[in-house]
């Protein structure tokens, strides 16, 4: 079976319409000899920032000698880079490997995509006999596949209006679903939450005496500057004292995400009785493999990528924007999905935009050229259209000047497609500079 044909098939297994539940999952895993229950490490939960913390986490993990497997999602270009063992994706021929063996159960059970490559994670991750595992939670928490690990460390790292139809329409209820992560005795480490949520996860963690870690509570970070390589900042927690971290993810939101995964990570190190070298953090902290968020393709014209896929990831990226380019306007290439808040996305777009680039990408859930042509109408900031991502960046780059800035955003969708067509366009940007 081929690299297309496996995935082909696997996606017919996922449907929008799958209601989410446990019962089949258990089934399946219980089937399965339930491989999650031979793992230890972190689980991972939040509406934006939570694949950033895992990468983090990845990355302290491998500098202290650890061996680790992180599951996150969703891939940017090929379905491999959802599994990674010791900081590599997974060979294609392992996960079909896997998959064959178990294609029978997730038959019986009528697992859904994302049930599907959960579990191969769970075999993948103990047949690899890994010591650490890192799991990001897919949606929600509460009924997620991967809510049936139980980690040694937890983290839930913002809550914001996401997935509303899914998870409810309030960050109340979106809190409640997310809180389903937290388990038993089980340290939960906290980011940025506004109080109505926070309240509701700190009752969760109280009913299941779950001790929690607070920012600037319990742990402590302050950003000194950022810059095109990343961000500079001082952290405290306990005995621990950093001062000067650099790590090389952008924008300012970045500390708190990365401030989070090293509270998280020096608790797990008490918890399995290593130790944490100081040394290791600050060349761990510069060595974080995460694609697509904030991330850097070219400096002479400036073209960022980044995964903003919702007003909370939006309003981040332009605060990030702000820091790095102060009194700037930028070049916005779009595509967002048709159920995400597209139209207040947008709008905060076409408030910092000299120009708009507006494709479709090619999720089923893209919203249309003309939907979100229509919003921008509303405005007054010249756009341009193109039927797909890779035809609306072309147009751009062949506008820039070496001074522009050129934002892709959006939706990871869009992201994954500028990333793999990027490196065909590199000679047509070293033009435009």
């Amino acid at each position: 079976m081929l690299y297309q044909e496996f995935l082909n098939h696997i996606f017919q297994k996922y449907s929008g319409n799958v209601k989410l539940e446990l019962t089949r999952m258990q089934n399946l895993l219980e089937a399965m000899g339930n491989p999650q229950n031979s793992l230890r490490g972190l689980h991972i939960a939040g509406t934006n920032g939570k694949g950033s913390v895992c990468a983090t986490l990845e990355a302290l993990a491998l500098a202290h000698n650890l061996t680790v497997g992180l599951n996150t999602s969703p891939h940017l270009i090929n379905y491999t880079e959802r599994f990674r063992i010791n900081g590599k994706e997974l060979p294609l021929e392992t996960i079909l490997n896997i998959y064959l063996r178990y294609e029978d159960l997730f038959e019986k059970f009528e697992a859904s995509f994302f049930e599907i490559t959960t579990a191969i994670a769970f075999q993948a991750f103990k047949e690899a006999n890994l010591n650490t595992a890192i799991m990001e939670v897919g949606l929600g928490g509460r009924l997620d596949a991967t809510n049936l690990f139980t980690p040694d460390i937890a983290t839930i790292t913002t809550i914001g209006l996401d997935h509303i139809k899914t998870l409810g329409g309030t960050l109340e209820q979106i809190a409640t679903e997310k809180a389903g992560i937290i388990k038993e005795k089980v340290p939960l480490v906290l980011g940025e939450i506004a109080e109505s949520p926070l309240n509701i996860i700190l009752e969760k963690a109280k009913q299941l005496n779950a001790p929690v870690y607070l920012p600037q509570k319990d742990y402590f970070y302050q950003l000194n500057n950022m810059d095109l390589n990343g961000i500079h900042f001082n952290y405290s927690f306990g005995p621990y004292t950093f001062q000067n971290l650099n790590a090389n993810l952008i924008g300012e939101h970045q500390a708190t995400n990365v401030a989070q995964a090293l509270t998280a990570f020096i608790l797990y190190s008490e918890k399995r009785g290593f130790p944490i070298s100081p040394t290791k953090i600050h060349s761990a902290l510069q060595n974080i493999h995460w694609q697509g968020r904030m991330q850097v393709l070219d400096t002479s014209p400036v073209i960022i990528t980044d995964g903003a896929h919702n007003v909370q990831g939006v309003q981040a990226l332009l605060n990030s924007l702000h820091k790095l380019f102060p009194d700037r306007r930028f070049r916005f290439l779009v595509s967002i999905l048709a159920d995400k808040n597209y139209k207040e996305m947008l709008a905060m777009i076409c408030a910092n935009a000299e120009k708009i680039y507006i494709a479709k990408n090619e999720s089923d859930r893209a919203a249309s050229v003309e939907m979100q042509s229509a919003e921008v109408s509303k405005y007054k900031v010249p756009f341009e259209t193109a039927p797909t991502v890779q035809e609306a960046f072309i147009k751009a780059i062949n506008e820039l000047s070496k001074d522009d800035i050129l934002i892709c955003c959006g939706s990871l969708y869009t992201v994954g497609e500028v990333l793999n067509y990027y490196p065909l366009t590199d000679k047509l940007i070293k033009q435009a500079g």
